[in-house]
């Protein structure tokens, strides 16, 4: 008895539901998104094998550029354990108060949306009143923020300040530093020797992450699974 064939049909898949979906996604992520803004220096880290991943809510950073300036910022995200506020707000709202530096709401603004700041404090309110095109060629010359070599006790660490303030408003800051690979030893010891001197000897350090070097005990120990 001959077999009989059936008719081939095309199977056809409607994508239209599919495509308004990404196309939604897409408009969401655009709208959502909030650009991270340029930092004032490009700074190339060294290299290690750590692969320990820093959090990012919490952060204190002090960046150190090739030429030993020092750059401060905290980091944007609301913090849940000191009510919610915004930690940039909240720092250059203090800071202003405490070295009465006259500051008006829309230079604040301009301070929490910006980046790392890198100007003595008696400039930055001149600073922070420039437009945007203006401040981020202020930011290539910029001196870095002023911190002396002898102690922390000294009026003219304003490093000091920063944390101090940035601590006070939110005391569940961690400590990060992110130095250029070219940094010199003196720009490393100002920064490290006012840690010191504010008794603050638990922090981290920004690297890139390398290939462990094949023979060493951290490539037997990753072979064994060990992360420790």
């Amino acid at each position: 008895m001959p077999k009989v064939k059936m008719a081939r049909k095309s199977t056809h898949i409607d994508m239209t539901a599919m495509c308004d979906v990404a196309f939604l996604l897409l408009s969401f992520f655009m709208l959502a998104t909030k650009f991270k803004p340029d930092e004032p220096v490009v700074v190339s880290t060294p290299s290690s094998i750590s692969q320990i991943i820093m959090p990012d809510t919490s952060i204190m950073m002090i960046t150190i550029d090739a030429k030993d300036r020092v750059f401060f910022t905290v980091d944007r995200k609301n913090v849940a354990a000191t009510g919610g506020k915004d930690s940039r707000m909240g720092l250059i709202n203090d800071m202003d108060e405490f070295k009465q530096l006259g500051l008006t709401d829309e230079e604040k603004m301009k301070f929490v949306k910006g980046a790392s700041i890198g100007v003595p404090l008696n400039q930055l309110k001149s600073f922070l009143s420039q437009d945007g095109p203006t401040m981020k060629e202020l930011e290539k010359t910029a001196a870095g923020i002023p911190i002396p070599l002898d102690s922390v006790s000294s009026t003219s660490n304003e490093l000091a300040d920063w944390i101090t303030v940035a601590r006070n408003n939110n005391p569940f800051l961690r400590i990060v530093i992110k130095a250029d690979g070219e940094t010199k030893f003196g720009g490393y010891q100002k920064v490290l020797r006012t840690l010191s001197d504010m008794k603050l000897n638990t922090f981290s350090l920004i690297t890139n992450v390398q290939a462990v070097p094949p023979g060493t005990a951290a490539y037997e120990n990753a072979m064994r699974g060990d992360t420790k």
